[in-house]
């Protein structure tokens, strides 16, 4: 069973920055579509940013210009680069490998991101 593992939240002043990575376990990392979602507190989860298997990317309008979405296949990594942190940024912040029609979807647990002073 698949496992994905997130790290790198914390506590950030505004204007600050954070990269969170996902590792992700077993084989195959190439061929999948990967993203980033967040949700906070009494809200639905939100999605972020895309990077699929050939690399082409894109963000919902919230965090577009702020944040870059990466991967590293040889080290089964995608990564989120997070800049000018704003306290609307506080958030658990989840990683998800989209399903491929056979594989379902599958998320990670979660890092928590907190923007104050």
């Amino acid at each position: 069973q698949v496992q994905l593992v997130e790290s790198g939240g914390g506590l950030v002043q505004p204007g600050g920055s954070l990269r969170l990575s996902c590792v992700v376990s077993g084989s195959g990392f190439s061929i999948y579509d990967m993203s980033w979602h967040r949700q906070a507190p009494g809200k639905q989860r939100n999605f972020l940013a895309v990077i699929t298997s050939g690399g082409s990317t894109n963000y919902a309008d919230s965090v577009k210009g702020r944040f870059t979405i990466s991967r590293d296949n040889a080290k089964n990594t995608v990564y989120l680069q997070m800049n000018d942190l704003k306290p609307e940024d506080t958030a658990v912040y989840y990683c998800y490998r989209a399903g491929n029609g056979i594989t379902p979807g599958s998320w990670g647990q979660g890092t928590q991101v907190t923007v104050s002073s």
